[in-house]
C-alpha cells in the first residue's frame, strides 16, 4: 500500500488539512517573526520526485545545535517554485506552517508540475529568505535515468567531500541508503576524530535533532541537497547500531550486558524516527506513528526504473548469531520463515516486481544481499547483520524471481563502508547456478576514514566468493545510468577524507546488459 498513487488517495484529506492549518481556530501562530539569527541554517532539500512534483523541505533553526532556538509557536513559511533560477517565472507558491511539534520542519508536497524538468525553489519567513534549491520531477519518458547511490557519513571520520562532487553531477535523483547520522557518543582517548560530535550518545528527541543539525551544517551536504532531489531511507545508525525489529543493540549479550527491553527501546525508536522524518524530504506517508513507520515505497522513472525503496530494519528478525562477523551454522541461518523485510513488505515487493512495469527492477535498500564468506574454510565466517544471516528470506525472494521470471533485477546497497559488485546466484553454493540479478554496494561517504585500495578481508572474500566481481575500500559513491540496453555503474572514490577536498577518481566501471543478469567490465 505504499505506491505513490495509493498514498495520494489515502493522504489527500490529511494533506489539505495540514496545508490549511494556519486558518484553523485556536492555532497559535507567530504572526510577524523576527529572528535574532538566520533561521535557514540547515539549508533546503527536495525529495521523492514523481512526474508532476516532489517534496520540498526546510527547518527553521536559528540556534540549530541547541534544540533549534524557536519559540513554541507555529510559524508561517512561504514557498515559491520557479522555472528559472532568478524566479522570474514563478509557477507555484503557497504558505505552510512550521510547527513546534515537528521541530519547525516544513514538508511541502508539490504537484501539478511538468514531468522530467528542473525547477527551482525557495522559502521565506518574516524578512528571511532561504537558499535556493533545484530538483527534477521524474520523467514520464526518457532514454536514460542517471542517479547516485550513497550514504554512511560519520561526522568524526572525515569530510563529506564526495557530496561536493555529487552536487556537480547531472542527475535525476540521489538514493541515500541510510546512516545519515551516527548516534555514537564523543570519542574518548588520545585519537579523537577529524571532527567532533556535539554530545554523548543520543537518546532523546532533542539529542537527535541536534545531531541532525550538526550533520546538516556541512556545506557539501547542503550543496548536494540543494542540487538534486533525494530518495531517503534509513539504516541502523539513525536509531541505534545494528538494531533489528524491536531489539536494541543493547541486548543483554556479553558485549552489552545491560539489556534494554523492547518496550523501552520503542521509546527511543519513536524519538529517532520522528527526528528522521523532521529532517528528510519525505512525504506525510512516511510520518511515524509512534515507533512504527512506513518507510518502504515505490517510485517510477519513465519506463526504465521501478525503484523499490526498502526498510531492512523495522520488520526483520534479530541477527541469528549476534552482531558482527562470526561463524553461524547453516541450520540457524536457514531457519524457515525468517525475515529481513517482514511478511507485508515482502509481499508488497513481490507484487510490485510481478508487474514488470519498467526495464529495471531496482531494489534500493541497506545491507548486502550477496553471499559473502569471510576467513578460511571450511567453516567460513559471515556477517550476521546482513542477508547472509537471514538466508531463508533471501531464498524466498530469489525463488520468486526465478519462478516469475523477473528480468533485470539490480540491487543498490550500502552499510559496509566498502564498494562491492556481484552477480546474485539462485544458489551461491553452485557455480553453475543461474544468476537472478546483480548487486552494487556503494562505499561510505566518510565512515572508516581514508581507507585503502584493498584489505586482507576483502581479498579473502574475493577468493571465497567467485560471484563477487569487485572490492574497494576507499570512500565515495556509485554513479548509475539506466537505459533500455543496460545498467552502468561507476565506482567513484576520493583519495582522502581526513583532509578537505580530496581528489576524486573512478575506481571501476561496469555494465550490465539488459537480460544478462551479469556484471561485466565497461
Amino acid at each position: 500500500m505504499t505506491d505513490w498513487n495509493i498514498n495520494r488517495r489515502k493522504f489527500v484529506q490529511g494533506v489539505i488539512a495540514f496545508a490549511g492549518a494556519s486558518t484553523l481556530p485556536g492555532t497559535r501562530v507567530w504572526a510577524q517573526p523576527i529572528f535574532h539569527h538566520y533561521p535557514f541554517t540547515m539549508g533546503v532539500a527536495a525529495g521523492d520526485p514523481i512526474p508532476d512534483g516532489f517534496v520540498l523541505w526546510t527547518r527553521l533553526a536559528p540556534d540549530p545545535l541547541n534544540g533549534g532556538g524557536m519559540p513554541m509557536l507555529a510559524v508561517e513559511v512561504g514557498y515559491e517554485i520557479a522555472a528559472d533560477r532568478r524566479f522570474q517565472n514563478i509557477v507555484q507558491k503557497g504558505t505552510v506552517l512550521a510547527r513546534p511539534e515537528l521541530g519547525h520542519s516544513v514538508h511541502v508536497e508539490a504537484e501539478g508540475l511538468e514531468a522530467g524538468r528542473q525547477y527551482f525553489y525557495r522559502f521565506r519567513t518574516g524578512k528571511e529568505l532561504s537558499p535556493t534549491g533545484a530538483a527534477k520531477t521524474a520523467p514520464a519518458k526518457a532514454d536514460r535515468v542517471r542517479f547516485v547511490n550513497a550514504g554512511c557519513q560519520r561526522w568524526e571520520d572525515g569530510w563529506f567531500t564526495a557530496w561536493k562532487h555529487i552536487a556537480a553531477q547531472e542527475l535525476d535523483f540521489v538514493f541515500h541508503y541510510g546512516d545519515y547520522i551516527y548516534e555514537y557518543r564523543r570519542r574518548r582517548g588520545p585519537t579523537p576524530g577529524i571532527r567532533e560530535v556535539n554530545s554523548d550518545e543520543i537518546h532523546t528527541i532533542v539529542d537527535y535533532r541536534n545531531r541532525y543539525a550538526l550533520y546538516k551544517s556541512d556545506p557539501d551536504m547542503q550543496a548536494a541537497h540543494a542540487a538534486h532531489a533525494f530518495v531517503q531511507t534509513y539504516d541502523d545508525h539513525e536509531v541505534d547500531n545494528n538494531w533489528a525489529g524491536a531489539i536494541s543493540e543493547e541486548d543483554g549479550s556479553a558485549r552489552f550486558p545491560v539489556h534494554v527491553p523492547p518496550e523501552i527501546f520503542a521509546f527511543r525508536k519513536q524519538m529517532a524516527l520522528q527526528a528522521w522524518y523532521e529532517h528528510m524530504p519525505v512525504r506525510r506517508a512516511q510520518m511515524p506513528r509512534g515507533a512504527d513507520i512506513t518507510a518502504y515505497r515505490r517510485l517510477k522513472f519513465a519506463n526504465l526504473v521501478d525503484l523499490h525503496v526498502l526498510d531492512t530494519r523495522q520488520f526483520r528478525d534479530d541477527q541469528p548469531c549476534g552482531d558482527g562477523v562470526k561463524a553461524c551454522s547453516a541450520d540457524i541461518r536457514n531457519k524457515a520463515g525468517n525475515h529481513m523485510l517482514g511478511a507485508v513488505q515482502e509481499k508488497w515487493l513481490m507484487d510490485g516486481m510481478r508487474q514488470r512495469a519498467a526495464t529495471w527492477q531496482v531494489m534500493a535498500q541497506q545491507v548486502p544481499v550477496m553471499e559473502r564468506l569471510f576467513g578460511d574454510g571450511p567453516d567460513f565466517l559471515i556477517n550476521n547483520d546482513k542477508w547472509d544471516g537471514h538466508t531463508d528470506a533471501r531464498k524466498r525472494l530469489f525463488d520468486f524471481i526465478e519462478a516469475e521470471k523477473v528480468a533485470n533485477l539490480c540491487v543498490l546497497t550500502g552499510d559496509v563502508h566498502n564498494a562491492w559488485a556481484a552477480d546474485l546466484k539462485a544458489d551461491f553454493s553452485k557455480s553453475t547456478s543461474a544468476n537472478v540479478g546483480v548487486e552494487f554496494v556503494a562505499t561510505s561517504i566518510s565512515s572508516n576514514g581514508d581507507g585503502s585500495e584493498s584489505t586482507s578481508a576483502g581479498q579473502k572474500a574475493l577468493a571465497n566468493n567467485p560471484h563477487i566481481r569487485f572490492f574497494n575500500n576507499r570512500r565515495g559513491y556509485t554513479l548509475h545510468e539506466a537505459t533500455a540496453k543496460g545498467m552502468a555503474a561507476q565506482f567513484m572514490a576520493v583519495d582522502k577524507v581526513t583532509t578537505k577536498d580530496g581528489a576524486m577518481t573512478q575506481k571501476a566501471a561496469f555494465m550490465v546488459e539488459a537480460g544478462s543478469n551479469k556484471v561485466a567490465s565497461a
